[in-house]
């Protein structure tokens, strides 16, 4: 990727107002914690801050174009210079826009309540096996990220997967609009941000944005029990392809498993069955590879190489990750939570076999943008945790409604939960943990566990 100043200003209808409009980007970026030699710097303005104030320091570490509202004033070198627009986040995006029209490759949308990222890890490492992918890093998924990750997307890449999110209604139209995908999955319609949609048919409905932006060639993947299915398919002129374990077009059968994950017998219509490993904890992690595996099938992948992606997948950090730590196993999916993913989390738990005496235990933290919802959804948690038979330790402010009686307890925050965790745990024993973002439960596994992390 090679764009001048001069092409980038006629894109954005703005005018270079320093420097010289030959100067050329090979990337974008917009921290400057993490230059980009010869890139672009956007210069984002949020509530608390202003990328105008960090131009001048982006174009010293070596950025060759600064795209900003207002040009403070500074040296430049004769292969450098700074464009003027009215809103520095639109012009990424309308950036964005104009670089996708030129790809023209497999492009995928990921969205869905839950398993997003998995599933994008899953996709990815299914579609490598053919295809040079282009893939959302992390989790950036939003109006910025989104944008980023279209622009990072080269020529020399034949094939890309784009993770879409979003909190409030109408936030998906714009990154699908950018995107523009042939192919889209959505994994799940749950309650995460309930607290802004108010229902889980809004959630739906703002999720199946993504379902009516495909096109007639395009396929639509979705779970076989989504209980959305047939509104989703009222919505979309593409076709749909439904995965399970045991039905849709693609399912998983016979599912064995295993310590370190489940091997299951993959059958795809008209296609002999074959044998597959997850590397992955939990029933609903199969789910997450079945809807990569159905996508690969369709962009003509063989078996055997979709078999090796699903192998191969290297989940994003703090999803269902498995650790050994002197004799303990810990489960660690820390990265976020909302009831439908704590829920799979207690159920992944209590399918591990447990050494003789040793404990199943879950700690938890709040779940966030829940609202109204918020009291019933935690007591509901603590109490499937309770019937599970789970020793659970609730974590933090907001997560007392978690501790329900039974082998339960609330402390207070990281510190405490570590040291009981010192204290009471040993070898043998089994140690979820999980939590929103805002809880951070990631601390108590690091205090508690540090040589684990």
């Amino acid at each position: 990727m090679k764009l001048t100043a001069q092409y980038i200003s006629e894109i954005l209808d703005a005018k270079v107002v320093a420097g010289s409009g030959s100067a050329e980007a090979n990337g974008v970026f917009t921290d400057t914690r993490n230059p980009m030699t010869a890139g672009l710097f956007v210069a984002i303005r949020g509530e608390n801050f202003n990328g105008d104030q960090f131009a001048v320091s982006a174009l010293n570490a070596g950025a060759s174009i600064a795209l900003v509202q207002k040009w403070e004033g500074g040296e430049l070198g004769s292969n450098q210079a700074v464009i003027e627009v009215q809103d520095t986040l639109l012009a990424l995006q309308r950036l964005a826009y104009a670089w996708r029209s030129q790809l023209d490759i497999p492009i995928v949308c990921i969205t869905g309540s839950n398993g997003k990222t998995s599933t994008k890890d899953f996709t990815t490492s299914v579609l490598s096996q053919k295809f040079s992918v282009n893939a959302t890093k992390g989790n950036l998924n939003n109006h910025i990220g989104l944008p980023l990750t279209v622009l990072a997307t080269t020529r020399d890449h034949t094939a890309a997967v784009f993770e879409i999110g979003m909190n409030h209604s109408g936030e998906l139209a714009p990154l699908c609009e950018i995107a523009r995908p042939e192919y889209g999955i959505i994994t799940n319609i749950g309650t995460a941000h309930i607290e802004f949609l108010g229902s889980r048919e809004a959630i739906a409905e703002e999720k199946c944005t993504l379902a009516r932006y495909l096109p007639e060639t395009g396929i639509l993947f979705t779970p076989a029990g989504c209980d959305f299915n047939e509104y989703f398919r009222s919505r979309t002129s593409a076709k749909l392809i439904h995965v399970g374990n045991g039905r849709g077009l693609v399912r998983a059968e016979n599912p064995r498993p295993q310590s370190d994950g489940t091997w299951i017998d993959l059958v795809i219509q008209g296609e002999e069955p074959f044998e597959v490993f997850i590397p992955v904890l939990g029933k609903h992690m199969i789910t997450n590879a079945l809807l990569a595996a159905a996508l690969g099938w369709k962009l003509g992948l063989s078996p055997e190489q979709i078999a090796q992606g699903l192998t191969s997948v290297s989940l994003t950090s703090g999803r269902m990750r498995r650790i050994q730590c002197d004799g303990i196993t810990i489960l660690d999916d820390t990265y976020n939570a909302n009831p439908e993913s704590m829920e799979a989390a207690l159920d992944t738990l209590c399918e591990m076999k447990v050494a003789e005496g040793g404990q199943r235990i879950a700690v938890l933290g709040r779940m966030g943008e829940l609202g109204p919802f918020a009291t019933e959804a935690h007591i509901r948690i603590g109490k499937l945790a309770k019937s599970k038979g789970l020793r659970l330790i609730a974590v933090g402010d907001g997560a007392e409604k978690i501790a329900t009686g039974g082998e339960s307890m609330h402390l207070p925050d990281s510190h405490s939960a570590a040291e009981w965790l010192k204290s009471n745990t040993n070898s043998g024993d089994i140690v979820l943990f999980k939590g929103s973002r805002s809880a951070a439960i990631e601390k108590v596994l690091q205090t508690a566990f540090p040589t684990a992390c």
